[in-house]
């Protein structure tokens, strides 16, 4: 092990496709006497007596055969990527051109990359951190703006300065702890313990945002998980055709086409989704083909790995109990919802008088959870799809606001004192307290009071409507909990 991070590698660094330039770089001890054997400059000077951070112009040779005209930079350890020696050349960016420097810098004493190595030697080395190593491959992933950067502040050591700061603290501590231990005579812990335990609060609540914000990692890197569910024929994948512009999934008049789960990044106008098509959903009933049952089992696990459902119903059919079903299923994981009313070009009456006639039924079926966003588009013509993707980003956001505790103590206890829990065999119930959980994924509330078992769901629902009546929540389920203070 120690042989192979003592030897000098060689990597072509840019894409393997023609450009104007390539880039193929070298690292470790040999480097610069390497590229001596195989450079050769017009004043005839040796690489390994220039200074660090220069250029160099000339060519790279084989022997006698010139291979290319290129630059050559150095950069002398520990001030480089990795912290060696390293040696860059910038050459002519043909694919064959780049692959025959990289086979002379092998023929002459390099050896081949592992993927991912100069970034392991730069860890090894004391480079970069954990955080900072994984940060590089995400800032070469980057697909939007907001994942870029996410990874140059990691790179920067944003992660790492807040660990950081958290095990200089810890070690302070410790060691002081430590120090009266060994001379009690002269330092006193006495009262210690209060300000040890603020000190460990601060450092799991510190440790707990960084936590909390994985989630909000994942979904920069791979947008908001979409689920498209519905019933057969209802659109499904003729909407996922519309929003990336292309037909990728297969449509036909024929109901049940899609099989399986077809998911798709989309990364367009602003937009970051990760797209999933799914089979349709049928009642149990008709389900005869085994292959069918396996693809609703999967549509099914799709819903619980999802952040947004966009539940497609057919306008030329109307509500149908099959709707209710997966609307259902959504509810039951505690899922953001989106409704999309498809075919809306196929219907003849589309004055607002019917639009709202539908609206009624649709929240009517849905009670009591009718706070989600409904929106008549066409997959067919393109009407109004883009308003799905928009509502579908906004429930998303709506699913991640958090309301500080003492805003909503302030709002919240005034609603409760004019209209409070309803009196049981003459006990009243008292909620002095109200706060929202920050590490769920469901905007969940705790209500402390003296009788929480006397609170029951009217007055809860009473509760969630005053809370979304102030607050945007719509299109997320909203968990209230009663505990006893």
């Amino acid at each position: 092990m120690e042989q192979l991070y003592n030897s000098t590698i060689a990597a072509i660094s840019t894409a393997m496709s023609n450009s104007g330039i390539g880039i193929v770089r070298m690292s470790g001890p040999e480097a610069f006497q390497i590229a001596d054997r195989v450079y050769k400059g017009k004043k005839e000077k040796k690489l390994c007596d220039q200074k660090s951070h220069t250029i160099h112009y000339g060519y790279i040779v084989d022997g006698e055969q010139v291979i290319d005209e290129v630059l050559v930079m150095l950069m002398r350890g520990p001030h480089s990527y990795t912290g060696e020696d390293t040696v860059e050349i910038n050459c002519h960016g043909g694919v064959y051109v780049v692959k025959r420097i990289l086979e002379v810098l092998i023929k002459n004493g390099a050896r081949p990359a592992e993927p991912g190595e100069y970034t392991k030697r730069a860890f090894l080395n004391g480079r970069l951190d954990l955080s900072q190593a994984e940060a590089v491959g995400d800032l070469i992933a980057s697909q939007n703006e907001y994942a870029l950067q996410s990874s140059v502040s990691q790179l920067k050591g944003n992660i790492k300065d807040k660990i950081s700061e958290m095990r200089e603290k810890i070690l302070y501590h410790t060691a002081f702890i430590e120090t009266a231990l060994d001379d009690p005579e002269h330092i006193s812990v006495d009262g210690y313990g209060e300000t040890l335990k603020k000190v460990v609060d601060e450092i799991m609540e510190a440790m707990k945002r960084l936590l909390d914000s994985c989630d909000d990692g994942r979904i920069i890197k791979e947008g908001v998980r979409t689920v498209i569910l519905g019933k057969p024929n209802a659109g499904k994948s003729s909407i996922v055709n519309a929003f990336i512009g292309e037909d990728r999934n297969i449509v036909t008049e024929i109901a049940g086409t899609t099989r399986d789960s077809i998911y798709t990044r989309y990364n367009k106008f602003g937009f970051d989704f990760y797209l999933v098509d799914t089979a349709g959903i049928r009642k149990k009933g008709k389900v005869t083909e085994d292959i069918e049952y396996y693809s609703v089992i999967r549509s099914i696990r799709a819903i619980e790995s999802a952040d947004v459902c966009i539940l497609m119903i057919d306008a030329t059919r109307g509500i149908e109990s099959q709707d209710l079903n997966i609307f259902s299923l959504i509810q039951k994981n505690k899922k953001g919802l989106v409704v999309c009313v498809n075919k809306w070009d196929l219907v003849e009456d589309k004055s607002n008088k019917a639009i709202k006639e539908f609206e009624s039924a649709i929240r009517e079926r849905f009670a009591p959870f009718v706070d989600f966003p409904i929106v008549y588009a066409s997959a067919l013509t393109k009407q109004r799809i883009f308003k799905v993707l928009e509502s579908a980003a906004e429930v998303y956001q709506n699913r991640m606001m958090r309301i500080p505790t003492a805003k909503l103590n302030e709002e919240m206890l005034s609603v409760i004192e004019n209209y409070p829990p309803p009196a049981h065999k003459g006990k009243y119930v008292k909620i002095k307290y109200v706060t929202q959980l920050k590490d769920t994924v469901v905007p969940t509330f705790i209500f402390f009071c003296n009788l929480p078992q006397w609170v029951k769901e009217p007055y809860k629902r009473f509760l969630e409507n005053k809370i979304r009546s102030k607050w945007n929540f719509r299109g997320t389920p909203i968990n209230i909990f009663m505990r006893e203070k």
